[in-house]
């Protein structure tokens, strides 16, 4: 059984409909909503151009109705959009509450599991990000996966954050498009495509999605607060972290951005949270902030340590093949990390171990 989940209009239905048309001929796929009606689900598989007569629609939010559906059909796919609709007249509280989610859901999954019938289920995120609902769901389940992405930006990520029968190392990185979710198989490539001049504020930095490196740009820009208190705007990244980032470069290199708005931006819409873009994070700010653009066919990588150290990160090998694979021609990465290398590369292996000597190295 899986959980599903994203915010509203990221496109979970749309993914959906097209997994529901990848597994035709394998069986009956029976599709509950509980949102939409007919009407409006073919009016998505007719734009999506989905072809598969194996799929049955069902819109119910009774589920022991819908229980009783799945045992006289057996389908060999269940899809359930989505859980907060459904209900139960055993249970008094309303449709999305605790206690009708955790007992609606268990029910399906007795119902499924003793016919092994492969069943996701579509739900909805908090305004954190996550399950709208009982913790116990996510251990209920046995792979929980969320669409991720800015719903104005077309990237989408599918990420793992459970999986009972496998890892969680792997992504999956879409676009949205006019006929649906198509799959990127090069994301480094697409988010740094429009990066033609070489302005200040701006660098390439490595981030690991699952096992994949993606080369993302960072972008940051610094001006003069017209008030007291300076405005920090983070887009992408954690705004604790950026917060932390400007106060060491205050300590240790110096720079005085205390009367500086500091507003710093990942491009593509997606989000990273990976320790090895604070370097990254450093330099475009620095670099915004002396009107030095640092060179363009450099990566930036490394952690940075509360005194300024740049302290090592890991699959440093994998990160060097994507930056030369895609014709990058130098890297900057920590000193601790040198010893790690053991492939020769056309690269310009550039090793640090603070931050002012990042600055003196990228921007002079």
């Amino acid at each position: 059984m899986y959980y599903y989940g994203g915010e509203p209009g990221i496109g979970k239905s749309t993914l959906i409909l097209q997994i529901c048309d990848k597994v035709k001929g394998e069986g009956k796929v029976l599709y509950v909503s509980g949102e939409e009606s007919a009407e409006q689900i073919k009016m998505r598989a007719d734009r999506l151009g989905i072809n598969n007569d194996d799929i049955l629609f069902l819109g119910e939010t009774d589920i022991d109705i819908v229980n009783q559906t799945i045992i006289d059909i057996q389908p060999k796919l269940v899809i359930i959009d989505s859980i907060q609709t459904m209900y139960s007249e055993e249970i008094s509280a309303a449709a999305g509450s605790v206690s009708q989610v955790r007992e609606i859901t268990s029910q399906v999954m007795r119902v499924c599991k003793s016919r092994a019938i492969t069943t996701i289920i579509i739900g909805h995120v908090t305004k954190e990000g996550n399950i709208a609902g009982p913790r116990v769901l996510e251990h209920m389940v046995d792979t929980v996966l969320y669409l991720e992405g800015e719903r104005y930006f077309s990237y989408r990520i599918l990420r793992g954050v459970k999986n009972r029968f496998g890892s969680t190392n792997e992504i999956g990185m879409f676009e949205m498009k006019e006929e649906g979710m198509c799959e990127i198989t090069n994301p480094s490539d697409i988010l740094i495509s429009e990066r033609e001049d070489n302005p200040s504020g701006s660098c390439i930095v490595s981030s690991m999605e699952g096992t994949r490196p993606i080369l993302v740009e960072l972008q940051a820009l610094t001006s003069q607060t017209i008030f007291g208190y300076p405005k920090r705007t983070a887009n992408g990244v954690d705004y604790n972290r950026l917060a932390l980032l400007i106060a060491v470069l205050e300590k240790k290199a110096g720079m005085m951005l205390g009367s500086q708005d500091v507003y710093l931006n990942v491009v593509g819409g997606i989000r990273l949270n990976e320790p090895s873009i604070d370097l990254g994070i450093i330099m475009a700010t620095a670099s915004s902030f002396k009107n030095k653009p640092i060179p363009k066919d450099m990566v930036i990588m490394g952690e940075v340590g509360l005194t300024g150290e740049i302290r090592r990160i890991n699959l440093i090998e994998k990160r060097l093949k994507e930056a030369e694979k895609l014709g990058f021609k130098s890297c900057m990465i920590p000193e601790s990390n040198k010893k790690d290398l053991k492939d020769k590369y056309k690269l310009d292996i550039i090793t640090i171990g603070n931050v002012n000597e990042a600055i003196k190295k990228a921007l002079n």
